[in-house]
């Protein structure tokens, strides 16, 4: 019983290993897509949120991304309009309100 239960623990850390390779595949496609439409200065700040807050980071990705894909982002989005997407994208989760009754 105890080998049976080894070999099930390998493959469930074989599929989660494999789930989190295809993730970060996702992940890269995702910005090499969207640093296309980005300054160097607006990169290197999503660099500094990706170490910080990798969440949020990959919701602007994904936010720049669907820009693009709908024709919304023409242009390069500069240093500024990345912090304006960033401060929309962390005040939706800050909106949280607990009423007490």
């Amino acid at each position: 019983m105890n080998e049976e239960f080894k070999k099930e623990f390998i493959k469930e850390q074989e599929k989660e290993i494999q789930e989190r390779a295809q993730l970060q595949q996702e992940i890269a496609t995702l910005e090499a897509i969207a640093k296309q439409h980005m300054t160097k200065e607006a990169i290197a700040r999503y660099g500094n949120v990706k170490l910080a807050h990798q969440e949020v980071a990959v919701q602007a990705l994904l936010v720049i991304v669907k820009g693009v894909q709908s024709g919304q982002i023409k242009g390069k989005i500069d240093d500024a309009e990345f912090k304006d997407l960033l401060k929309q994208i962390i005040g939706k989760k800050k909106e949280i309100k607990i009423k007490r009754i």
